[in-house]
């Protein structure tokens, strides 16, 4: 049996990630790790899909980490995602329990997989605060001068991820990285794709429930407490716009209409960003979501457990 063992279940949102990380815990008697930005946060529940009652299946409760572990109006990056998993990972290992990891914040996976060494440099509010006013063709521009081997990690398909490659290699430019000892990790990577029309289809029914269930009053309790608009709207699409709402900048239909168009479109960046991820080097093995539940189940613990003997 391969040591560290680590199953992975990623995909866009709305693909049923965390129904299938239930039921494969609970066909495995594992525990989940969570790799959502935005679930670690308290009293952004709805928002954020959080679904607590999800984590139970035939009568048995799963456990789950990292979600709940910070307050609203704070922040949370990579790094600190990156110590928290470790910490996790190995109490997990340890007790010789199998640990599921199960999200779509795709840079979070990816920087356990890969182990990138840049997800420790710390954040310059100042530096960003200064490149957030420049174009994607002058972030470009900035990046070329510097060296080849600070910047040949940069990824160039947004804005905000143009400006963090420059964060790197400005703090390259000072300092030098120590390479931390970590554990080596046997993963298996599952991801889950569906169909596009069938996937909007699920995007735009889940945020009507999700209106249901209070989430415009779950943004309004949150700016009431004290979490402002500009902080929401680093917290994600729901709290933006929903935000913009409350500040009477557009209708609730508007809303709606906007804000599950912005969501599709969201997933279709984190396919994208997924399969840069395989471009890294990351084996990712793709499963129908559509599938039924308990035959899909069956397929990918029959699957890992041969990954795990060393069965091709």
């Amino acid at each position: 049996m391969l040591e560290n063992p680590l199953l992975v279940i990623l995909g866009p949102t709305a693909s049923g990630k965390t129904n299938l990380a239930v039921r494969l815990a609970v066909a495995l008697h594992a525990e989940i790790i969570s790799a959502d930005s935005r679930q670690v946060f308290r009293g952004m529940d709805i928002g954020t899909g959080k679904d607590l009652g999800a984590y139970e299946f035939n009568g048995r409760v799963v456990p789950y980490h990292l979600i709940d572990i910070k307050e609203a109006g704070e922040k949370y990056n990579v790094n600190e995602f990156k110590e928290d998993f470790y910490r996790v990972f190995g109490d997990l290992t340890n007790r010789d329990i199998l640990p599921i990891l199960c999200g779509g914040t795709g840079m979070y996976i990816h920087s356990v997989l890969q182990n990138q060494p840049f997800t420790a440099v710390p954040v310059d509010e100042e530096l960003r605060n200064a490149l957030g006013v420049l174009t994607k063709e002058e972030l470009r521009l900035r990046l070329r001068q510097y060296p080849l081997a600070s910047v040949s990690h940069a990824d160039l398909s947004s804005h905000k991820r143009m400006i963090r490659a420059i964060e790197i290699a400005e703090y390259l430019l000072c300092h030098e990285l120590v390479a931390e000892e970590r554990p080596v990790i046997n993963p298996f990577v599952v991801g889950l794709t569906s169909d596009v029309a069938l996937r909007r289809e699920k995007v735009i029914r889940r945020l009507e429930a999700r209106f249901d269930e209070g989430l415009i009053p779950e943004v309004k309790m949150l700016l009431d407490c004290g979490v402002s608009k500009e902080m929401l709207e680093f917290y994600g699409l729901e709290y933006k716009f929903i935000s913009a709402y409350l500040f009477g900048e557009m209708s609730i239909s508007e809303l709606k209409e906007r804000l599950s168009i912005a969501i599709c479109q969201f997933a279709k960046r984190q396919m994208t960003f997924f399969r840069k991820m395989e471009k890294d080097g990351v084996e990712i093995n793709w499963y129908d979501a559509s599938q039924d539940a308990d035959d899909l189940t069956a397929v990918i613990t029959d699957s890992f457990n041969r990954h795990m003997r060393g069965v091709d």
